[in-house]
C-alpha cells in the first residue's frame, strides 16, 4: 500500500516539481506543527523554490505584480526554465499558463492532490515519532557520564534508566517520552549532570539535537504574564530539542501549572483563547474560525524534566497528588563529598591555570596547599559553592593583577599559602596578598543612605530597626552560603503617627538601604493614595492595582492614609482594591516591600478588612510626635538646607512654641511640616525686614523674624 501511495503522487508530481517524497513529508510535518501552505513549507525545509514559472512562484509572481499595479493577464505566457539552469535541481519541463489565475488555479490544485494522496500516510509521518533507536545504545552510558560528573554514581544510573524507559517501551498515545524529577542539594551537580547526558546521548544517536531547552517558570509569577508564558512554551514544544527543562516552578502562577500539569497527565493543554502563527509569535484572536487557529499544544513526545532543591511533597504542593502521580522517574542528587570536592577544585584550578596562560599570559605555579585552602572553604556545610566562589574571585584577582601591572607576557607568578593563611601572590620578587588585589566592593550608595538616617532629627528606635535588617540580611547570606536553611521574614511595614513625623521621609530611604544591602533589585518609592488604586467603574480596580504593583516591583510601594481604602462593607471597589493588593504582595515576596501609612486607631480598622492582611504586615512602626526640643533641632536643618541659619536667640522662644503647639494640638500641628512651615513665614518676615536693615545679615534668622502667636491654631 506505502508503495503504492508512494507511485501515485510521484506520477502526479511527474515532471512538474523538483521535490522528493521525503521533503514533501517533511513539509507536511512542518505545516501542521507550524502552519502554512504546503508550497511555503517546501521551500522552508528545502531551501528551494520550485522551478520559473511554478506554482509557489506563481504566488510570489501575483503578489509582487499586484503591489506595482502590473497586470500580469496582458503579459506574454511564462516559459520554462533552460535546461542547463541547475543540473542538480532536476528542472524539468513545465507547462505554460496564459494568466496568473491559471497557475494560481494549478497550483492549489497541485496542493489538494498531493494532500489527498498523503493523507493516508499521515499518521505515519505526522503523528508517530521517527523510529527509536534500540535499548542497546544506552549501554555504557552512565559509566561514561561519571568521568565528567563526579560523585553522583547512584542519580547518574537513575537519570540514564530515565531516558531510556521510553526506548523500551513508548508511553501510549499523545504522552510525553517521559517525565523527569530531578530534585537535590544546591550545587550538586545537576543541571551539568543533564546538559552532559542529553550531549552524550545526541552523540550516541539517541537524541537529534544536543542542548536542552530551559523555562524559568519564575518570570510568571502573575497571570498578567500569561501571553510572555505560551509563547515561551509554544517555542519550547516547537523547538527541535527534544529536552524541556522547568525550573523555579515554585514561584509561578497557578494557573500556567495547570497547563503543564495537563501537558504531563495528557500530553496536551487547551488554552483559554485561541491564537494564529505569525512570524512564529502567537497573536490572540477574537475569531474562533480563524485560520489554523492554535486552541491546544502538544508535548510532541518530548521528554519533560522538572528540578527543584526541593522534595516530593514540594512538588506535590504546587501541581498535585495526580500530577507527582504521572512522573515515571525521581532523580535525587546526593551531597558531594570532600573528596569529589577535591577533585573539582583541581579541576578548576587547571582551568584556572589554562586561562591565564591563554588570555591574561601569565605562568601559574601554584602550591599544593592552594587548592588544599580552596577546598577547605567547603567546610561549614559551605559545599561546591563556597570552592566555586573562590575561584572566580581567584580569577578576578588575576585579571586586577594584568590590568594594575606591567609584567610582561609570560611572567611567572608563584602562588602560596603565607604563615597569617592568606594566598599569596609572587611575582618578580614581590609580594602581594591575591585577594587584596580584587576591586573594592562598592558601597557608596549603603554609606549615603547611613548618613541621610543620621541626620535624621528624633526616630532612635526606628533608625534602631532600619539598621538592624542589614544585620539580619547578613546573616541571612551568610547561613545561605553556608548551605544552611535561610527563611525570609516578612519586610512589609504599618507606619502608624501624625501627620509630619517623617514617615514617608522612612520609606524613602528604606527602599534605598533595601536595595543598597542586596535585598531589593530597583529601590524605588512609589507613593499612592486611594485614587491610584481604586477605579471609577467596573473592571478598572484590578488593572488599575496591578500596575501600581507592578511599577513597584523591585522597589517599595507606600500607600499613604491606608485605611482611606476600606469604607466599610460596602465599599466594593475599596475591598476588590484591598484584595488585589493582598494577591500581588504573596506574587512578588521575594521582591516588594509595601508599607502602609496612616493614623493608629483607623489602621486597626482596616487590617480588619481582609483575613490575610494582618498577617502579611506584622512588622508595625510607629512614628511618635517630635518634642520641642527636636523641632528645633528641625527647624535648624531646614533653614540650613535653604542658605539660612538661625540665630541662637530665637531657640528659647521657638522651644516654648514647639512645646505648647505640641501640647495643645498635636494632631493637627504638622510636627515637621509645623517646623518647614515657621522657617519659610521667617524667611518672608526678614525679607520685609532686611527692605529697612540694608546692612542686616542676609542669612540671619532673628527671633523676630518668627511668628509665634497662633499656639491654638488662630493667629492672636
Amino acid at each position: 500500500m506505502r508503495d503504492d501511495i508512494d507511485d501515485s503522487l510521484n506520477g502526479i508530481l511527474g515532471k512538474r516539481s523538483n521535490y522528493t517524497l521525503d521533503e514533501i513529508k517533511e513539509a507536511q510535518r512542518r505545516r501542521k506543527k507550524e502552519g502554512g501552505n504546503l508550497i511555503d513549507n517546501l521551500r522552508k525545509v528545502t531551501g528551494r523554490s520550485l522551478p520559473t514559472a511554478s506554482y509557489d512562484q506563481s504566488l510570489d509572481i501575483g503578489r509582487m505584480c499586484e503591489e506595482r499595479g502590473i497586470d500580469l493577464d496582458k503579459r506574454p505566457p511564462f516559459e520554462p526554465a533552460p535546461a542547463d539552469r541547475d543540473s542538480s535541481a532536476a528542472y524539468y519541463e513545465q507547462p505554460s499558463y496564459s494568466s496568473i489565475n491559471e497557475a494560481m488555479a494549478d497550483a492549489k490544485k497541485l496542493e489538494r492532490e498531493i494532500d489527498s494522496f498523503t493523507k493516508d500516510i499521515d499518521h505515519d509521518y505526522n503523528d508517530a515519532p521517527i523510529a527509536p533507536p534500540g535499548p542497546e545504545k544506552f549501554n555504557g552510558l552512565a559509566d561514561e557520564l561519571m568521568t565528567t560528573v563526579l560523585g553522583q554514581q547512584a542519580f547518574l544510573k537513575k537519570l540514564t534508566i530515565a531516558f531510556k524507559r521510553p526506548f523500551v517501551l513508548s508511553r501510549p498515545g499523545k504522552l510525553p517520552a517521559n517525565t523527569i524529577y530531578i530534585t537535590g542539594p544546591a550545587y550538586t551537580g545537576r543541571h551539568f549532570a543533564l546538559s552532559t547526558a542529553v550531549k552524550q546521548m545526541a552523540s550516541r544517536g539517541i537524541l537529534r539535537s544536543p542542548e536542552v531547552t530551559v523555562i524559568d517558570l519564575s518570570l510568571y509569577p502573575s497571570a498578567g504574564e500569561e501571553k510572555l508564558f505560551l509563547q515561551d512554551l509554544y517555542s519550547a514544544l516547537s523547538s527541535e530539542n527534544e529536552v524541556i527543562l522547568f525550573e523555579n516552578f515554585e514561584n509561578c502562577h497557578i494557573s500556567f501549572l495547570n497547563n503543564l500539569c495537563d501537558l504531563v497527565m495528557k500530553g496536551q493543554c487547551r488554552l483559554s483563547s485561541r491564537y494564529v502563527l505569525q512570524n512564529g509569535q502567537l497573536i490572540n484572536v477574537a475569531n474562533s474560525l480563524a485560520h489554523d487557529a492554535v486552541g491546544t499544544f502538544d508535548v510532541q513526545g518530548k521528554f519533560l524534566v522538572f528540578i527543584s532543591t526541593g522534595s516530593i511533597e514540594k512538588l506535590a504542593d504546587c501541581f498535585g497528588a495526580p500530577f507527582v502521580n504521572s512522573i515515571s522517574d525521581i532523580c535525587e542528587t546526593d551531597r558531594l563529598s570532600r573528596e569529589t570536592i577535591a577533585q573539582i577544585a583541581q579541576i578548576e584550578m587547571n582551568k584556572l591555570k589554562d586561562l591565564a596562560s591563554t588570555h591574561l599570559h601569565f605562568n601559574l605555579q601554584v602550591a599544593d596547599e592552594v587548592v588544599d585552602h580552596s577546598v577547605a572553604q567547603s567546610d561549614k556545610n559551605a559545599g561546591l559553592r563556597a570552592v566555586l566562589k573562590f575561584y572566580e574571585d581567584f580569577l578576578d584577582a588575576l585579571v586586577q593583577i594584568r590590568l594594575e601591572t606591567d609584567l610582561p607576557e609570560g611572567a611567572d607568578i608563584h602562588l602560596y599559602m603565607s604563615e597569617d593563611g592568606r594566598v599569596t601572590a609572587e611575582s618578580g620578587g614581590e609580594a602581594t596578598d591575591l585577594f587584596a588585589c580584587l576591586p573594592v566592593t562598592y558601597t557608596t550608595g549603603l554609606e549615603a543612605v547611613r548618613e541621610e538616617l543620621d541626620k535624621i532629627v528624633g526616630l532612635a528606635s526606628i533608625k534602631e530597626y532600619i539598621l538592624g535588617l542589614e544585620e539580619y540580611y547578613r546573616i541571612k547570606k551568610r547561613r545561605s552560603e553556608e548551605g544552611l536553611k535561610s527563611s525570609d521574614v516578612s519586610k512589609h511595614m504599618i507606619f502608624t503617627g501624625n501627620p509630619g513625623t517623617g514617615k514617608t521621609t522612612i520609606a524613602r530611604i528604606i527602599s534605598r538601604y533595601l536595595k543598597a544591602i542586596g535585598v531589593l533589585t530597583g529601590g524605588q518609592l512609589v507613593e499612592v493614595s486611594r485614587a491610584d488604586l481604586v477605579g471609577r467603574y467596573v473592571g478598572h480596580t484590578a488593572p488599575l492595582t496591578n500596575q501600581v504593583i507592578k511599577s513597584a516591583i523591585g522597589g517599595v510601594l507606600f500607600i499613604d492614609e491606608a485605611y482611606s481604602l476600606y469604607r466599610g462593607t460596602e465599599d466594593s471597589f475599596g475591598l476588590e482594591a484591598i484584595d488585589t493588593l493582598v494577591k500581588g504582595i504573596e506574587d512578588n515576596r521575594d521582591n516588594l516591600v509595601v508599607i502602609l501609612a496612616g493614623y493608629s486607631n483607623e489602621m486597626e480598622e482596616f487590617l480588619t478588612s481582609n483575613s490575610g492582611l494582618k498577617s502579611r504586615f506584622p512588622n508595625l512602626i510607629n512614628f511618635p510626635d517630635y518634642t520641642g526640643e527636636e523641632l528645633v533641632a528641625i527647624a535648624h536643618t531646614i533653614a540650613q538646607g535653604k542658605g539660612y541659619s538661625i540665630d541662637e536667640g530665637a531657640d528659647t522662644s521657638l522651644l516654648s512654641y514647639f512645646n505648647a503647639v505640641q501640647a495643645l494640638r498635636p494632631s493637627d500641628a504638622g510636627n515637621g511640616r509645623l517646623a518647614r512651615n515657621k522657617v519659610e513665614e521667617a524667611i518672608l518676615n526678614q525679607s520685609r525686614r532686611l527692605v529697612a536693615e540694608p546692612d542686616g545679615d542676609l542669612s540671619l534668622l532673628l527671633s523676630q523674624d518668627f511668628d509665634l502667636s497662633d499656639i491654638a491654631g488662630d493667629k492672636i
